[in-house]
């Protein structure tokens, strides 16, 4: 018997006609199936672990436990499951939040149904999507930073090529795009990505990304001390 390369998604929306929109979207994408559908956090923490789907879109404000608090119970009961908030909030915090809870990618419930079904195959493949605009955000939040290698601590001994790789990462870059403009392979790229997710004690590249971004917001750096870094 073999193995069914359907990608099984679960929908977690309070709205229930663009619940039943994104159900319908997701069954008639060739290479995907919608296998629940929950109105609330508390519904989707019964009914996902049950179903045990690939990829969950959730929305961030639910009645009850919002979005960012099931993605975080959800990811501690199922490591493996990849979570794309799908919402209308555009701030930068509750990115934050949404990622550093586990979330692997961010899209605008404003977004086409072809860039909700791209994020679903981006994220499968191994990428973090977010729409250009949510990307554009995320690196304004950090461009006038103080550089990131003193924020993560001597601990990490983040090389300075593993920092660039890292800071491209967080853009959304793919591992090909990464290694274009660095001048260095993607099986390069996938090395260095190893060595940095260790020394972070992160597990994928969201995570990485969400620590970096974290790290480089401009309130993690008072009282701290620019340049003491490697």
């Amino acid at each position: 018997m073999g193995i069914d390369p359907t990608t099984k998604v679960g929908i977690v929306e309070d709205n229930a006609t663009l619940r039943q929109c994104l159900v319908r979207l997701i069954d008639n994408a060739p290479g995907l199936r919608c296998v629940c559908d929950c109105a609330s956090a508390e519904d989707a923490l019964v009914k996902i672990p049950l179903h045990r789907p690939d990829v969950v879109l959730m929305d961030i404000h639910l009645p009850g436990e919002s979005g960012i608090a099931c993605t975080a119970r959800l990811r501690a009961l199922q490591p493996h499951l990849q979570v794309i908030m799908l919402t209308v909030y555009k701030d930068i915090k509750v990115i934050f939040e949404a990622l550093k809870a586990g979330a692997c990618g961010y899209v605008l419930k404003r977004s086409d149904e072809k860039e909700i079904l791209a994020a679903i195959t981006d994220v499968r493949s191994g990428g973090a999507p977010m729409t250009s605009e949510v990307a554009r955000m995320l690196v304004r939040s950090f461009h006038n930073a103080s550089s990131p290698a003193d924020s993560f601590g001597e601990e990490s001994q983040l090389t300075e090529r593993e920092l660039e790789v890292l800071a491209l990462v967080a853009k959304g870059l793919s591992n090909k795009e990464i290694g274009a403009r660095l001048h260095i392979s993607e099986a390069t790229v996938a090395r260095h990505l190893v060595n940095v997710f260790g020394k972070l004690h992160v597990r994928c590249r969201t995570e990485a990304a969400a620590k970096y971004l974290q790290s480089s917001a401009p309130s993690q750096f008072s009282g701290g001390q620019p340049g003491a870094g490697n």
